[in-house]
């Protein structure tokens, strides 16, 4: 794995080094009109555990989708350059690392991040001030709010979106009690409160919400309150090992519920290792679904997905799962703007295009069935046809459900 590693830091500083050789006339309300079309994407590769094989998940997922829209002729006809750069999770290397290539005199026409909304809040402003045109993994409170980042696109839904889906699922499987437990992070406390407002919107009663400290070892006190509430399902929020430790508190507790794991849930490799080292295949998953894209399970008859998944595959070992693959569909999405603009210069005209129905439903896209930005949200606005509800299994290639695997 540390061979790897360095393989991967090796590669991508040679491109850092390839990229700043070269120029191009530019545009006031964007990045170069001619040479390549300039794609600086920052991971925290050098990260550790979940955080670094999501971040090349990522990567993979925008080498892969570079390679692909090369393939169809480019964005406006200009060959993608995707550079990569290290940010180590930390916000701060982030808008270095992108100041640094605005300054180089070589600007990107498009930014990609990989994840961690704390990286997102630092840099759109920046990006913001210089017209930079950004999809963003890992998003904030007004990361899709057009009016305050006009040239900025979630990749992933927000808490609400996610929320939404799973109230209802939930009362298609006719439960009447929901209960909710979740992480003490931003985005635990987000998804929270999301779901108290999806579930009254649904119809569906709800048992409350439990919060626990992500640095605790035991959620018994939390899961025993929603127990005495009456709740008939949980939504569970947990991220690494504090799923582990919930799930061992629900055994402790012998309380045996139906189980909707959030995304959080279904990126979290313990449910898709057996044991010793993980949980699949032992009683503590028997009840638990996960919130996963259509694109994370395995269809062999989808052609668009399946390329992606070869596409990454063929490029490294694909260490997490697809949820992390977001950075596929951007190449696709900004071909489609080009191509009704007519020019890859203005990036005010780009993402007014990314509005349009139109261009959204021409885009060559995988990772998502289909995104419905507008003039009023720049989020994914999925339906509920956007959404899997899967059973724990092992992964092959980042995906649930392959009987490969």
């Amino acid at each position: 794995m540390n061979k790897r590693h360095s393989v991967l830091v090796g590669a991508l500083a040679a491109s850092t080094l390839a990229l700043t050789g070269c120029s191009g006339s530019t545009s006031e309300a964007g990045g170069s009109t001619d040479g390549p079309y300039r794609v600086l994407v920052t991971g925290a590769i050098s990260g550790q555990g979940a955080l670094a094989a999501n971040a090349k998940t990522s990567i993979l997922a925008a080498q892969a989708g570079a390679d692909a829209v090369n393939a169809r002729g480019g964005i406006g006809g200009r060959q993608v350059e995707l550079t990569v750069v290290d940010d180590g999770g930390d916000a701060t290397k982030a808008v270095t690392n992108l100041r640094e290539a605005i300054a180089s005199g070589n600007k990107p026409d498009l930014y990609l991040n990989s994840g961690l909304s704390t990286v997102s809040a630092a840099t759109l402003p920046v990006l913001a001030q210089n017209r930079i045109l950004s999809f963003n993994v890992g998003p904030t409170a007004d990361s899709a709010d057009p009016e305050t980042f006009p040239l900025n696109f979630d990749l992933s839904p927000s808490p609400a979106e996610y929320a939404t889906s799973i109230a209802g699922y939930a009362k298609e499987r006719g439960y009447r009690n929901v209960g909710v437990v979740h992480g003490s992070s931003a985005y635990g406390e987000a998804f929270s409160e999301a779901m108290a407002h999806s579930l009254t919107e649904a119809g569906v009663s709800s048992a409350g919400s439990e919060e626990y400290d992500v640095a605790a070892l035991d959620m018994t006190a939390q899961l025993q309150a929603l127990r005495n509430r009456g709740a008939e399902a949980l939504v569970v929020d947990a991220y690494g090992a504090p799923l582990g430790y919930l799930l061992t508190s629900l055994e402790r507790l012998g309380w045996n519920i139906p189980l909707i794991g959030n995304t959080s849930v279904a990126g979290t490799s313990l449910v898709a290792t057996p044991a010793p080292d993980g949980v699949l295949g032992t009683p503590a998953v028997d009840n638990l679904v996960l919130q996963v894209f259509p694109s994370t399970v395995h269809d062999p008859n989808d052609a668009a997905v399946n390329a992606m998944v070869d596409a990454m595959a063929a490029k490294g070992q694909i260490p997490s799962t697809l949820i992390l693959a977001d950075n596929y569909d951007p190449f696709g999405l900004v071909a489609a703007a080009a191509e009704k603009v007519g020019d890859t210069g203005d990036s005010a005209k780009l993402a007014e295009a990314l509005e349009d129905r139109s261009v959204l439903d021409a885009a060559q896209t995988a990772f998502l069935p289909r995104y419905r930005y507008s003039a009023e949200s720049h989020s994914p606005n999925l339906e509920q046809d956007g959404y899997r509800y899967v059973p724990p299994s092992k992964l092959l290639n980042g995906q649930y459900g392959n009987p490969a695997a």
